[in-house]
């Protein structure tokens, strides 16, 4: 595959249609269950649909990756195997896995079909890639949001595999594939069940005094003046209150987004095969607008014109963007 693939999300299949007509190199989607990190109510695929969906991209020249990335519970796996059979039976390019076990599966039963690596593996040393190469024959790995330019040209020179990493969307401050937050909170694990902050816990409030508070469970995440706009109540961006912080701060990471569109030459530089938008869960609108700025942007670096991105602020959570791990770490 080249380098500066653009792999674009789609939650469902009309997000899907709306990113190939935009321009994507590859969409990566999933089923209706926990098979895939993003289960939501009203979001992803029903066997049905991605068999649809894999001819509509594969008519257009657009491939399609689906998204395997959770961990089943032990005695479960029987419904990771069956999306794999699927997801091969209906031509996918590639599966996007994060347990050794499924991987496993994968490579035995489906070696015709590329895996890749999940950032849910939390894979994030030379050594641990590399395991999964030599034993599961992993052909990319997608690298977690944490590392620098520097850390990834030395990774790139130490793999056997492609590099890919995200450039727009959800920041992820936890270590991918670790977090526990949710799950103590509510009971859902991400890890397992795919839910981070899930909809059925989730609760506003309105005070007279104009203000909401955001709850996860019986848990209050935040609490937004009457100007401010109320976020999604992720426990890792919420807003708390301690003993030496009355008034509330964010003791991880505010709500912001990652962008590093001005980085694109950087990192294709550094060997990084393939740029991932993040936003399965988002709109068409969102989808169009971010995979054609991109789209553009990758195709002048790839003509060897300077890239001239539209500003993407507006599509950003809680309208702020950052470089991450790739500016001063401010994060705690």
């Amino acid at each position: 595959m080249s380098l500066a693939e653009l792999i674009c999300p789609a939650g469902t299949p009309a997000a899907l249609r709306t990113a190939v007509d935009a321009g994507a190199d590859a969409v990566y989607c999933g089923f209706q269950d926990a098979t895939n990190a993003r289960n939501f109510p009203g979001l992803n695929f029903t066997p049905d649909e991605l068999a649809e969906a894999v001819a509509y991209a594969h008519a257009k020249g657009t491939k399609v990756l689906l998204a395997l990335n959770t961990y089943p519970p032990a005695g479960q796996v029987d419904l990771w195997r069956h999306a794999a059979d699927l997801g091969a039976r209906y031509g996918v390019d590639a599966f996007i896995v994060a347990d050794m076990g499924v991987a496993d599966y994968i490579a035995r039963s489906h070696p015709q079909v590329r895996l890749h690596l999940s950032v849910q593996a939390a894979a994030s040393s030379p050594e641990a890639i590399r395991y999964y190469c030599e034993n599961f024959g992993a052909r990319r790995v997608v690298l977690p949001r944490i590392l620098t330019i520097p850390e990834i040209r030395q990774i790139r020179t130490e793999i056997p595999c492609e590099i890919e990493t995200f450039i727009f969307g959800n920041h992820g401050l936890m270590v991918e594939g670790r977090c526990s937050l949710t799950n103590y909170l509510t009971g859902q694990s991400t890890n397992m069940d795919g839910v981070c902050s899930p909809a059925s816990d989730v609760e506003y409030a309105r005070h007279e005094d104009g203000s909401m508070s955001s709850r996860l469970g019986e848990f209050t995440i935040d609490r937004f003046g009457p100007d401010e706009k109320a976020g999604y109540p992720t426990i890792c961006k919420g807003r708390y209150a301690a003993p030496n912080r009355p008034e509330g701060y964010y003791a991880f990471e505010e709500p912001i987004s990652l962008n590093l569109s001005r980085l694109l030459p950087e990192l294709i530089d550094a060997g990084v095969h393939a740029f991932k938008i993040e936003g399965r869960q988002r709109s068409k609108s969102y989808v169009r607008n971010v995979v054609k700025a991109f789209r553009a942007a990758v195709d002048d670096i790839r003509a060897g014109r300077e890239a001239n991105i539209a500003d993407l602020v507006a599509l950003t959570e809680g309208q702020k963007q950052t470089q991450g791990a790739f500016e001063t770490k401010k994060w705690r």
